[in-house]
């Protein structure tokens, strides 16, 4: 596999995968809507140890006592999503890609939660939680 880069908007926060991509999918649980301002986040799973990060230092916020959420500083856009229960993984968004087109979407989370102004045709599993 070749390794996958991706930046914040102003480019002052880069970043490299060079493991395996997990997980790759579209969550719609409020607090993901409301970190991104948007009504539905791709996101695909990584290794920690499996990304570096360049230029300034992510701003964390702890969105939950379990969830750490960093962003840009400079322009606000969203990094990254750790939850406790998964210590090894970060989640990146997949848009932040310099090449998005590179994820697959393999499921919806928090499908309960969703919009419902959003219109959404794909097959693709559909998980309440």
């Amino acid at each position: 596999m070749t390794s996958q880069t991706g930046r914040c908007l102003c480019g002052a926060i880069r970043y490299k995968v060079t493991g395996p991509i997990g997980l790759q999918g579209h969550c719609h649980c409020e607090t993901c809507r409301r970190a991104t301002s948007s009504p539905i986040t791709t996101f695909f799973v990584a290794l920690k140890d499996d990304v570096t990060f360049e230029g300034i230092e992510p701003t964390l916020y702890r969105s939950s006592p379990d969830v750490k959420r960093t962003f840009c500083p400079k322009c606000g856009t969203p990094i990254s999503y750790e939850h406790a229960t998964y210590p090894d993984e970060i989640h990146l968004y997949a848009t932040s890609l310099d090449d998005p087109s590179r994820i697959s979407p393999e499921r919806h989370d928090f499908w309960n939660e969703r919009v419902d102004w959003l219109t959404v045709t794909d097959e693709l599993d559909k998980h309440e939680g």
